[in-house]
């Protein structure tokens, strides 16, 4: 009996070249599978040691997540969306967690901005000395009216124990005595917070505008007490509160909120994208594979001609692969995990995850990036050896001798399928907006690629008749070119559809953010009108658009408290909390008509009804979250504040250039207690001589041209995600293009030398492989941008409500990024074999 394992083995020994291109593509797969699901892990497992609470053993706080429960079809379902500032809850739950068993004592801590004229300070209450190891090295703790500073702080205020400093709070400018100096403990400098303040417990809650508020609860123990018996005991005296009890490294969360986020980061960069890459991988692999096993068909016919069944061809196929996938998946673990922790380092580098988290690695993650190649060179394999293992023997040669020309029935009917669902996708996508528009989308290019990959064939012949038109003027060799083509639409199919996966995906997500970016920069140039722009990123003084409204010209000056906001949106039938850019605004005198001030600063493009009503219960919302909340002017917006406080506005307006400026625009009181900083960041001014506004003090000053530019840079920050993610996709599909290529070039050895016996010189052929070559890169091309702007035009029109714009350069660097690996992937391999056959 023939031993298949030993036909596996002789044909991967004697045949490398054959296996080199299924190798290459299952190690790339692997590296793509290892790296993503080592974020993922990162995301479900990240946290962060304590620092602040590393010496109160129980730590007791409020929820930082607004929730949402859905009912499924498995029963009701919550998802958790974390805040963007801090939930707090009652000081008065300090005496009663104090009471429980086994507590020594419990202190209600306090963490806020406050400014000096010299700069800004970090202030808490002083009974957090008790956990922080902060200790005196001057004076005596801060009574009522009295603050304690540090070294740092000291020297900022150029003042000592005894003497007065004027401090900005939330509660307004107040004079303090300082009542002693402090030697920071490490509970204190752990987030370097620069210089401290400490002042009265009492006072605390009120300076940092949250009166009756605390961040949380520290619970210290007493000598013996096991920690777990006291998280019991706190959790049990705290019961009805709605404050929750962490204990270990869940303490770590407590005091640094960018983990939430740095964990939905990672989870969606690992999950979300991880699962596109994945499908991308699985689907260039699978297609290598089916290559590799097509290309030996002429061996598979002989082994059928000599008598071998079709399960020995089915077990050779497979034995291949298991001999194969698993060395490529091992291999491909190794830079996957290196990808993995330079990604996680870019996105630390720029602030998304907090310095103290680590990159998780386990097994899981590199079994399953081994497990998914050997299923995909499994099932592959088996798919393409079925017509050579089902064919009759006698007809095996005849059949292996010549390309088919008619794909088989099945694979018709599903890239028809494929192609239908696509189309109407896209139709869906384009009647929709928003989020919807923009996930419909997804599914737009993922359909369309799965339907070039089943009429590969078809698409492959169809370009090759089109395309050979105008290669008939090319001389001998393009038509030459042009007749191979239409011959072995396989071949060419193979060749092209990796070319079309770079082109789509890459196009897709990288003029997504030009698109994106060209309609924000545009509404932002054309949103400020304000003749003065004053910044400060530590908060601008209290009061500081009366002071510009009274300098000599001014008509009009406006504060902005720059924040974000949680909204109910909906989308595919379910809803989500979508966290929105919002401004809280403020204008000059007692009671300031904000929106007619407003108006003069800004212009929104109201599309309807009036800023003038935005104030106490009335807020004015972009027309893109207002089609995705399914709300317009007169209706109530539930939506939860930064703190995660419920409240249901009315919406007084609906404009057009949220996506430049902050999609949200509400009255600076309804957000005032609902931020930890209670500090504008911006004053706008219509009017007024720049000099005088200069001379108040009141921040960094600029023009609109000079903010504009300022916040474009931020945004061009932020499009760094999408930049990777294409660089990753496309270069991942950019060397399975390669990789086909040049096995598609090296199983054409007998063909080239026939040309070459034939007389065909060895430039001609050469030239022949280039025009094929630029056939090839030209049809990749045109499907892939075809494919791109066919999801991207409704996905920006849902979004911007304009066509998506793609710059003429970077286009051509795409384009010309694939004609030149097309090229070289061709001709070097070609170039090779021909001077082997000439030695």
């Amino acid at each position: 009996m023939m031993r298949t394992t030993g036909l596996a083995r002789a044909a991967v020994r004697f045949k490398p070249a054959s296996f080199a291109g299924t190798f290459v593509a299952l190690m790339m797969s692997a590296l793509i599978v290892a790296a993503c699901g080592s974020l993922l892990e990162t995301g479900i497992r990240a946290s962060v040691p304590a620092e602040r609470y590393a010496n109160a053993p129980v730590v007791a706080a409020a929820d930082q997540s607004a929730r949402i429960v859905a009912d499924t079809v498995d029963g009701p379902e919550e998802t958790a969306y974390p805040l963007p500032d801090t939930a707090r809850v009652d000081t008065a739950l300090a005496a009663r967690a104090a009471k429980a068993a086994g507590a020594e004592s419990a202190v209600a801590d306090f963490t806020f901005p406050v400014r000096h004229d010299a700069g800004a300070l970090t202030a808490h209450g002083w009974g957090s000395h008790a956990f922080t190891g902060t200790e005196l090295s001057a004076g005596s703790a801060p009574r009522t009216g009295e603050v304690v500073l540090d070294a740092a702080a000291a020297r900022q205020a150029k003042a000592g124990v005894g003497d007065t400093v004027a401090l900005e709070t939330a509660a307004g400018r107040t004079e303090f005595t300082v009542s002693g100096l402090a030697e920071a403990g490490a509970g204190d400098t752990a987030k370097e917070a620069g210089p401290t303040a400490w002042f009265t417990d009492a006072e605390a809650p009120v300076l940092s505008g949250h009166p009756g508020k605390a961040d949380a609860i520290a619970v210290l123990a007493k000598p013996g007490t096991d920690t777990r018996a006291l998280a019991a005991a706190v959790e049990k005296s705290l019961a009805g509160s709605g404050a929750e009890v962490h204990t270990g490294d869940a303490r770590g969360e407590v005091e640094d909120h960018g983990l939430a986020y740095a964990k939905e980061t990672l989870t969606a960069l690992g999950g979300s994208f991880g699962g596109i890459a994945t499908l991308v991988a699985v689907f260039t692999a699978a297609g290598t594979v089916a290559l590799s096993v097509g290309q030996r068909g002429r061996e598979f016919a002989l082994l059928r001609a000599i008598g071998a069944t079709p399960r020995q061809i089915r077990r050779a196929v497979a034995a291949e692969a298991l001999l194969v996938a698993p060395l490529a998946g091992v291999l491909g673990c190794l830079p996957g995990i290196g990808l993995a922790h330079w990604w996680f380092g870019q996105l630390q580098d720029r602030g998304a995850v907090p310095q103290a988290v680590e990159v998780q690695v386990s097994w899981i993650p590199l079994a399953a990036a081994v497990g998914t190649g050997l299923i995909t060179a499994l099932g592959a394999g088996l798919l393409a050896g079925r017509r050579p293992a089902k064919i009759k023997p006698g007809q095996a040669l005849s059949e292996a001798s010549v390309e088919r020309l008619r794909p088989g029935i099945v694979r018709t009917v599903l890239g028809i399928g494929a192609l239908g669902g696509g189309a109407a996708l896209a139709g869906v996508a384009a009647s929709t907006g928003g989020a919807d528009a923009a996930n419909a989308s997804l599914g737009v290019v993922m359909l369309f690629m799965l339907a070039v990959a089943l009429l590969g064939p078809l698409l492959a012949r169809l370009c090759a008749a089109l395309f050979g038109l105008l290669l008939r003027g090319g001389g001998a060799s393009a038509s030459l070119a042009a007749a191979n083509s239409r011959t072995n639409s396989r071949r060419l199919a193979s060749a092209i559809t990796p070319i079309v996966l770079a082109m789509a995906f890459a196009s897709t997500l990288v003029f997504m953010h030009t698109s994106e970016s060209k309609v924000a920069a545009g509404q932002l140039r054309d949103g400020i009108t304000a003749d003065h722009v004053l910044t400060d990123p530590a908060g601008l003084p209290a009061g500081s658009a009366d002071r510009a409204a009274r300098a000599p010209g001014v008509d009009a000056a406006v504060s902005l408290l720059d924040t974000q906001v949680l909204v109910p949106v909906k989308s595919a039938g379910e809803t989500s909390l979508q966290a929105t850019a919002a401004q809280g605004v403020s204008g000059s005198g007692p009671r300031p008509a904000v929106g007619a001030q407003l108006a003069q600063v800004q212009d929104l493009d109201v599309r309807s009804g009036s800023l003038d009503r935005v104030g106490e219960g009335g807020i004015a919302i972009d027309r893109t979250l207002a089609t995705a909340a399914k709300v317009g002017t007169g209706d109530r917006l539930p939506l939860y504040l930064p703190d995660g406080t419920r409240t249901s506005p009315e919406v007084v307006a609906v404009y057009g250039r949220g996506l430049g400026l902050p999609a949200v625009t509400m009255d600076r009181a309804s957000l005032a207690g609902h931020v930890t900083s209670g500090f504008d960041s911006t004053l706008l001014v219509h009017g007024g001589d720049a000099s005088a506004l200069t001379g108040l003090g009141l921040g960094a000053f600029t023009d609109a041209s000079g903010y504009v530019q300022a916040r474009n840079t931020d945004r061009e920050l932020g499009a760094w995600a999408n930049y990777t993610m294409a660089a990753v996709l496309g270069g991942f599909a950019a060397v399975a293009a390669v990789n086909t290529l040049v096995m598609t070039v090296l199983d054409r050895r007998r063909e080239l030398t026939t040309l070459r016996l034939v007389g065909t010189t060895r430039r001609q052929v050469l030239r022949m492989l280039r025009w094929e070559s630029l056939l090839v890169s030209a049809a990749g091309v045109t499907l892939g941008t075809a494919i791109a702007m066919i999801t991207l035009t409704p996905m920006m029109r849902g979004l911007t409500g304009e066509s998506p714009y793609v710059p003429p350069l970077l286009y051509g660097t795409f384009a010309g990024a694939a004609v030149s690996l097309g090229l070289l992937a061709m001709t070097l391999p070609a170039r090779a074999a021909l001077r082997r056959q000439g030695e």
